[in-house]
């Protein structure tokens, strides 16, 4: 009995056993499964979160190699630098007056040198070649018209005569001056179509030039300045006004002036600047017959008189001095920095005792004595009159 009892005990005691094990395996699984399920999200999530933040991280790379690429095509683009050469001369008179004697005059002296219209220009021509636009002061008519003004000099030459322009590289002319009319309206007219059939391009009088240049706009204006009247001021800044409004660098001759003075009135100077003031960027002028001074005013340049250059209207002036005004234009993006500027001396004969109606540079103490003169007669400006390019200093 007591031994029945004894194994009875045994058995409940494995079956306790049993079910412990049994139920401790299902709790651990239970656990397991728990985990696993955790482990699962978390993994999830860690994966979501790892591919943002390599999505984030490509964008990011994208961008910042775009932005490189930015910085890289700006860093490595090349600025646009642009020079344009300039030359200006002064008075013009391609031609005679009928009253003087024909042994002495410019269509003469042509004659003699085989009709050769080259002849003209044959000394300065090859300065004139190697810029980018010459500017001459015409101060005659091309026409075979009889009838004409009552005035003490008369000039004209036949329009075969605008061939020399061609000729001397010459390739633009200023018409607004006390001559363009000798011969009326016929020769004005007559002149502009003997211009016209020379591809010479001609400016005032009403007519403007807007040429460009490498990609740069010039804008070319003439006027017959005697008085700095209030109609003649906003008339000047109404041009001017138009002018810029397309972009253009400005250039203006005047034909103004006392002939024979060698210093600037107080119109030519406040014309001057009042065109300054109201954008022009150069300033040449003419009409004295001799040499006025060079000024710098607000960074920009005012020649007051060029002075005579191939000049038809004496056989023999007692002033030959002349020069060149060579204009170096600077542009960066279009935009123009300053300019820089060369005085070239000449005369207006290649001989000393005679006008043989051909300019040329002069050399040595002549050379000298030519700069000197300007430099004497423009404090503003002496030091940079030199016979080679000088920048205009900012003020």
């Amino acid at each position: 009995m007591a031994a029945r009892q004894t194994r009875g005990k045994h058995k409940v005691k494995i079956k306790n056993t049993k079910r412990f094990f049994l139920s401790s395996a299902l709790s651990l699984l239970i656990l397991i499964l728990i985990f696993a399920v955790i482990y699962s999200k978390l993994g999830s999530k860690k994966s979501s979160d790892l591919k943002n933040t390599n999505k984030n991280t490509s964008l990011e790379n994208k961008t910042t190699k775009k932005d490189n690429s930015s910085k890289t095509k700006e860093e490595t683009k090349k600025e646009d630098y642009t020079e344009i050469l300039i030359n200006s001369v002064g008075d013009c008179t391609i031609g005679t007056d009928t009253k003087f004697s024909y042994s002495t005059s410019l269509p003469c002296i042509v004659e003699k040198n085989n009709n050769d219209l080259s002849y003209l220009f044959k000394n300065v021509s090859s300065i004139f070649k190697q810029d980018d636009l010459t500017i001459a002061n015409l101060e005659t008519t091309f026409t075979n018209a009889t009838q004409k003004k009552q005035k003490t000099f008369n000039f004209k030459a036949d329009p075969s005569y605008a061939k020399s322009l061609t000729l001397g590289s010459i390739e633009a002319v200023n018409i607004s001056n006390n001559h363009i009319y000798d011969y009326l309206n016929k020769g004005f007219q007559d002149t502009k179509k003997a211009l016209e059939d020379e591809k010479i391009l001609y400016f005032g009088e009403g007519e403007k030039v807007i040429k460009n240049i490498k990609g740069e706009n010039f804008g070319l204006l003439g006027y017959q300045a005697w008085s700095d009247s209030k109609e003649f001021l906003n008339k000047l800044k109404k041009d001017i006004d138009e002018l810029k409004s397309k972009n253009c660098t400005v250039i203006i001759n005047f034909h103004w002036g006392v002939e024979r003075q060698y210093t600037p009135n107080a119109a030519q100077k406040n014309i001057a600047h009042f065109a300054i003031d109201n954008g022009a960027d150069l300033i040449i002028g003419h009409h004295p017959h001799v040499v006025q001074s060079i000024e710098k005013y607000k960074d920009k340049i005012i020649c007051y008189s060029l002075g005579n250059f191939c000049f038809g209207g004496n056989s023999n002036p007692s002033d030959k001095d002349t020069f060149i005004l060579g204009t170096k234009f600077k542009f960066k993006n279009h935009t123009l920095q300053g300019y820089e500027t060369k005085v070239i001396p000449c005369s207006v004969s290649s001989k000393n005792n005679v006008n043989d109606y051909c300019p040329t540079p002069v050399k040595g103490s002549e050379k000298e004595r030519i700069l000197n003169k300007i430099r004497n007669l423009s404090p503003t400006y002496k030091t940079n009159i030199k016979d080679e390019f000088i920048p205009i200093a900012k003020q």
